[in-house]
């Protein structure tokens, strides 16, 4: 996921004169968008699953309503389908996870979900099978040689099992060779696992610890346990070891301090240069479950207002329709991961948007509202589409992302996730200040937001893009409140059952909030100028690749 904000707008008394929306935005409408994605009929929008079905088939009717074409694959008659076929690899667990460590001589038996969170294999086996592999602590992980940082220092893994921290060498401290306390890609857990690979570990088992990693362990257990999906892969091997998973902190504590070794002290070691693996003497890894591996296809979904002079420039908005589906029961039995907050608001408002697009004034340039499917599964759609576009990347002018929105009422300020150089921040800095709110930078870059949303996919490839988020100085409560707030919904619903939808949310914020955002694409969809990343960003090279095709 992502970054996931709750708050925005302007107070009640002023919003319908000072944040008036420029479009005719209606936020009841989007509530009901909101109440029936959530809704317990559609099963939590598992991708490839009957609530995938009713889900494509909801976007596509309310697509139609809007006035929107279809935009998605060519068909055999020349005519665009509403979707984009996704192919994807699904891995499930079938039947118990047996999982224990041996420390000293004896056997301590780990419950799936509870002490340890095996993600199924993605290696294409029907069976894992672990026996007393060694356990090595590796440290943050991470191998820079742009930094001059080495965690591995040539030791050989393959056999061994490899503990490693979650986020940067630098989140700690704040400071050193990683930029402080912003994560930078090398804290993200996924990139853990593509060292492993590259490493020739049987896999690694990501320490987690609530504030680097951002999200307690009900997430990381709701987010590993069910089904796991990726894209199709020649040699799955290459992106994956066989064994990816979590454990609890106590348990990596617990098993460092019967091989001799201090956790604390280890992890002070691994935050400089000169940290060297350490093998957990005595202590080993055992695991067994047998793996459902299939080949499904899921579902992008499509929808445009062409432009009237320069239909091929396309501006895009983009939201993911999925959340988790059905998994494990929560402590009231809830199996159903409901994911209201997150995301059916943000495709609630990729719906009002094109609605607001589809009855005003037409464009000069394109704008496509591009519903992406297994974002929770790794950004897999967006990933999709971005390596297999249906139009040029060179000619997209942006990705305008929303994960996630405004359900709460009215704040000071907005941001966005991680803080990219780009202009479309200085967009969004000027549109916001022409409604008397101000922006903040992301409140948690040690999150890594910037790379947990669908504009990432897009951003590496060169388009510029940002993910939209609502500010944390409430007009009522200010900062303190939005902050606990945000907390709250990160603790207690996250991820889990509980984001269902309220009825007592609010509209107002989320109605400026969309704003905003409507005037940012419609400004970049009569515009000749295109966005551009700043001096020194990291995709500005990708994107000026193709500068030639910008006219």
């Amino acid at each position: 996921m992502k970054k996931l904000l709750l708050c925005a707008a302007a107070a009640a008394a002023f919003a319908t004169a000072a944040y008036a929306a420029p479009a005719p935005l209606d936020g009841a409408r989007i509530m009901q968008d909101i109440k029936v994605l959530s809704s317990d009929a559609f099963e939590g929008r598992g991708p490839a699953t009957p609530g995938e079905e009713k889900t494509v088939a909801y976007l596509i009717q309310q697509m139609k309503a809007a006035g929107l074409q279809p935009a998605g694959d060519k068909q055999a008659d020349g005519s665009r389908a509403w979707t984009q076929d996704v192919p994807l690899a699904r891995f499930a667990t079938k039947g118990p996870v047996a999982a224990c460590f041996t420390a000293a001589g004896q056997v301590r038996s780990l419950t799936q979900g509870e002490e340890i969170a095996i993600r199924a294999a993605q290696t294409g086996v029907d069976r894992l099978t672990v026996k007393d592999a060694p356990v090595v602590f590796v440290g943050y992980g991470v191998k820079a040689p742009e930094r001059n940082w080495d965690d591995f220092k040539g030791m050989d893994l393959k056999g061994k099992v490899a503990l490693v921290l979650v986020n940067d060498p630098d989140f700690e401290t704040g400071e050193g060779d990683f930029g402080g306390k912003a994560m930078t890609y090398y804290g993200r857990w996924t990139y853990k696992y593509e060292e492993a690979a590259r490493q020739g570990a049987i896999g690694f088992l990501v320490i987690h610890e609530t504030a680097p990693a951002s999200y307690g362990w009900a997430t990381v257990k709701n987010s590993n346990t069910n089904e796991i999906f990726d894209v199709i892969r020649k040699d799955p091997t290459e992106a994956h070891a066989p064994l990816e998973g979590w454990v609890q902190r106590d348990l990596a504590v617990d098993l460092m301090k019967a091989a001799g070794l201090d956790f604390e002290a280890l992890k002070a070691q691994a935050q400089t240069r000169d940290f060297k693996p350490v093998e957990l003497k005595g202590v080993t890894f055992s695991t067994d479950y047998a793996v459902d591996a299939q080949k499904v296809v899921s579902k992008n979904v499509l929808g445009v207002v062409p432009g009237k002079s320069r239909p091929e420039e396309r501006v895009f908005y983009t939201a993911h329709w999925d959340h988790l589906g059905v998994g494990l029961p929560d402590a009231k039995g809830d199996r159903i991961y409901n994911g209201a907050l997150d995301n059916a608001s943000g495709t609630a408002a990729l719906l009002e948007l094109g609605r607001a697009f589809a009855k005003g004034p037409k464009p000069e340039r394109s704008v496509v509202f591009l519903a992406v499917t297994a974002e929770e599964k790794g950004l897999l759609g967006s990933e999709y589409y971005a390596d297999n576009p249906i139009y040029p990347l060179a000619t997209t002018v942006a990705s305008l992302n929303m994960d996630g929105v405004n359900l709460i009422g009215p704040t000071r300020d907005v941001t966005m996730s991680g803080d990219a150089p780009l202009t479309l921040k200085d967009d969004l800095v000027r549109v916001a200040a022409a409604k008397g709110m101000t922006f903040s930078p992301d409140p948690n870059p040690q999150a890594g937001s910037f790379f947990r949303s669908d504009h990432f996919p897009f951003a590496k490839r060169g388009v510029p893009a940002i993910s939209f988020g609502s500010g944390e100085d409430l007009v009522d409560g200010g900062k303190a409140a939005g902050k606990a707030l945000s907390e709250a919904y990160v603790k207690d619903k996250y991820h889990q059952p509980a984001d269902e939808f309220d009825p007592n949310w609010k509209t107002d914020g989320l109605v400026q909030e969309l704003s905003i955002f409507y005037e940012m694409g419609s400004e970049l969809a009569n515009s000749k100028t295109w966005p551009e990343w700043k001096a020194g960003a990291e995709f500005k090279a990708e994107r000026d690749k193709t500068a030639a095709s910008r006219k």
